[in-house]
């Protein structure tokens, strides 16, 4: 059997070299117009430095990947990535393209493409594909996988707009696709209607913060149609806590559910979207908060060393060889 690779920042690597991998993290997310325009205290060279010793201390925990789903609408700098991970070559960091909104495109493609004024074909597509066969931003480093979301707000006319592009862009690469979801308005099954119809098989989609909620049922049932589920807030506990979090998974992996589900914090090294004063309610929401203090948790549960390496180590090493 021939080997398989995966892009990284610094290159392809083997899928069997990824190791522990946390498959829902950003180095940072950023608003550019408004931190160009608002904020004067921003230096670049320490938040480079400090993103550099969060993932020197990640590795150091025992994490040997990390996939970085930042895209347009997040805030990606490729060339920002690349600094830091020239810094950090152990760790493999693996990035994202794709459109990230929960209601309209990005102005950019409001009138480009299908519009009511013109009768041309999706821009986004190419884009995409751009990205995972050229480069991204004119580097020579490509995307590993495809992101879009949706939220509470369900399949807005833009939301569908960019998940029919990732799908397309699915389709003539084979790249897998991750999607935001909101599982409290079970939006993983609106997204599964529309990648149905466009012919994306389930096996190739994370449904990222599905650990969001506790509907063990909603869960199962899209674990059966071959989702891969993204239980990767742990730290978020304004949203869902500490407890409930590691019992659903538990109670997943209790139903033979193992091979279903990633593990993550979807923390960064910098975000801008919440006030400082916020994020000091968040002590737990960082890299290594996983290894810290959720595996004990749901070993204490009954969930057995072998669980734990097929969510944290299997799945994401299966899931990018299907591409």
């Amino acid at each position: 059997m021939s080997t398989r690779t995966v892009p990284s920042v610094l290159g392809d690597i083997a899928t069997t070299d990824l190791g522990i991998t946390l498959m829902h993290e950003h180095l940072f997310v950023l608003s550019p117009d408004s931190r160009t325009n608002w904020v004067r205290d921003w230096d670049e060279r320490q938040q480079i430095t400090d993103a550099v010793a969060r993932l020197k201390r990640l590795y150091d925990s025992g994490v040997r990947s990390i996939v970085d789903p930042t895209v347009d609408g997040l805030g990606r700098d490729i060339h920002r990535t690349l600094t830091v991970a020239e810094q950090v070559p152990e760790l493999n960091i693996l990035v994202a393209t794709g459109v990230y909104t929960y209601t309209d495109v990005p102005s950019y493609f409001s009138y480009r493409g299908p519009t009511p004024y013109l009768d041309a074909a999706e821009p986004m597509t190419d884009l995409f594909i751009r990205d995972i066969r050229e480069g991204i931003q004119g580097t020579d480093v490509t995307a590993c996988l495809l992101k879009c979301a949706i939220d509470e707000q369900g399949m807005t006319t833009g939301v569908e707009r960019i998940l029919r592009a990732v799908a397309a862009a699915h389709r003539e690469t084979g790249t897998p696709i991750m999607v935001h979801t909101h599982p409290q308005s079970r939006s993983g099954l609106d997204a599964h209607r529309i990648l149905r119809q466009e012919g994306v098989p389930a096996t190739a989609v994370q449904l990222a913060h599905s650990g969001d909620t506790t509907d063990i049922d909603h869960l199962t049932g899209l674990a059966e149609a071959g989702y891969l589920l993204g239980m990767d807030r742990f730290g978020v506990d304004v949203v869902l806590g500490f407890d409930e979090r590691v019992d659903t998974v538990a109670e997943m992996c209790r139903r033979g559910f193992a091979a279903s589900m990633v593990l993550s914090q979807d923390a960064a090294c910098h975000i801008d979207w919440i006030a400082p004063e916020l994020l000091d309610l968040l002590p737990n929401w960082h890299y290594e908060h996983v290894l810290a203090d959720v595996l004990p948790a749901l070993r204490q549960r009954g969930v057995d060393d072998a669980d734990i390496t097929t969510m944290l180590t299997d799945n994401p090493r299966r899931w990018f060889e299907q591409s």
